[in-house]
């Protein structure tokens, strides 16, 4: 059974790979950035701080502190967020409302 699927779909999908456009042509060079910023202005510095037995990563743009994911030994990691800029992180789900979604069953079997 599972040899037939398998079968099945490459078959189906066998044509799809076969295709290739006929006159590929490259793609132009980017634009360089604009007058007075450099390459490095858009790549964070992160710097790994050990506080206790946590590992904390801080992200930083132009030396401005944005986020942080804090690691602890034990457990997943977090993420602090700045949202507004202000200095005052909170926690990347708690800046985001919790979605609830509707579940139903469906069938049992």
């Amino acid at each position: 059974m599972h040899r037939r699927l398998l079968v099945l779909a490459l078959a189906c999908a066998l044509p799809a790979f076969a295709q290739q456009p006929a006159d590929l042509q490259p793609l132009p060079e980017p634009p360089p950035p604009p007058p007075g910023m450099a390459e490095d202005d858009f790549e964070p510095e992160v710097t790994i701080v050990k506080r206790g037995e946590d590992t904390v990563e801080e992200y930083r743009i132009r030396g401005r502190l944005y986020m942080m994911k804090v690691t602890p030994p034990h457990g997943t990691p977090y993420y602090l967020i700045d949202e507004r800029g202000n200095g005052q992180f909170v926690r990347a789900q708690d800046a985001v409302p919790t979605l609830s979604v509707p579940m139903w069953v469906i069938k049992r079997w």
